[in-house]
């Protein structure tokens, strides 16, 4: 048995462990340990220290923001059976295809080409400019984190966005609505792809198979779900769109939403 795989994921407030996790990038990597059965710890880590952490362990930033600067994100893992970190969804995926082939496949090497392609054409219509569905998420989700994050959360995002959170999507509004409506037609468009061969399909290669693909989609459907609950009015109108697609995407993923208790990081 390896020994656990240590994960870097981002805390909200939560009474319970299984309640902590939230972040549609860190799902995708956590969908992805669930899956192949591995073994692995949860590190939890506050938004200011993650630039901290990035650093202390001598790891490059994995991307640039908005504004061009070095950008520190999650997640991010740490393998202790190859001394390893490793940081994007995408890539801890191929790493664990690559490290651990004989739990289940994330991206078969044959579906690699498309993958990359989907990747790019998902966060095109997910990372719409104005109106996407962060826009409405940035103030459901800052609410909800700890006071250690919502600083950090709310300077970065307003710096990004070039208005206060409150502004983004404010409860009752027609803005509100319209960014909603753009949320359903994301949906409504990956839906299209999934079924553009004439076949009625669950998941992305078909059968009953999960790729990345399908976490990566999940995992948006999960951060919508977690934010607003299943009692809200929100999840439940999102429960009808495309035939009841997403709903059964959900209860396919269940199984897959083990959140550990984990530990707070010490830097």
């Amino acid at each position: 048995m390896p020994e656990p795989i240590v994960f870097y994921d981002i805390p909200r407030k939560a009474n319970v462990p299984s309640d902590k996790a939230w972040s549609p990038n860190t799902w995708k990597t956590r969908y992805s340990l669930n899956i192949k059965g591995l073994p692995y710890r949860t590190v939890w880590v506050e938004y200011p220290d993650i630039e901290a952490l990035y650093k202390k362990l001598g790891v490059d930033a994995p991307s640039t923001g908005p504004t061009g600067a070095p950008y520190y994100c999650l997640p991010l893992i740490y393998d202790r059976n190859t001394k390893v970190h490793v940081s994007d969804s995408a890539a801890i995926a191929r790493y664990l295809d690559k490290t651990y082939p004989d739990n289940p496949t994330l991206i078969p090497k044959e579906t690699d080409a498309l993958h990359a392609a989907f990747q790019r054409a998902f966060a095109a219509v997910f990372n719409m400019p104005k109106g996407s569905i962060s826009w409405l998420m940035i103030p459901e989700t800052y609410v909800r984190l700890n006071p250690a994050s919502q600083g950090y959360f709310r300077r970065t995002r307003e710096e990004w966005s070039g208005m206060a959170i409150e502004e983004l999507a404010p409860r009752g509004s027609e803005k509100r609505q319209k960014h909603w409506e753009a949320v359903k037609g994301a949906f409504h468009e990956v839906a299209g792809w999934l079924q553009a061969d004439g076949h009625e399909k669950l998941f992305f290669l078909g059968g009953e198979t999960i790729c990345y693909a399908d976490i990566a989609i999940a995992a948006w459907v999960v951060w919508i779900r977690v934010t607003f609950g299943e009692d809200g009015a929100e999840w439940r109108d999102l429960l009808r769109w495309d035939g009841g697609r997403w709903g059964k995407l959900t209860e396919a993923f269940r199984k897959y939403e083990l959140v550990d208790e984990g530990s707070p990081l010490e830097l």
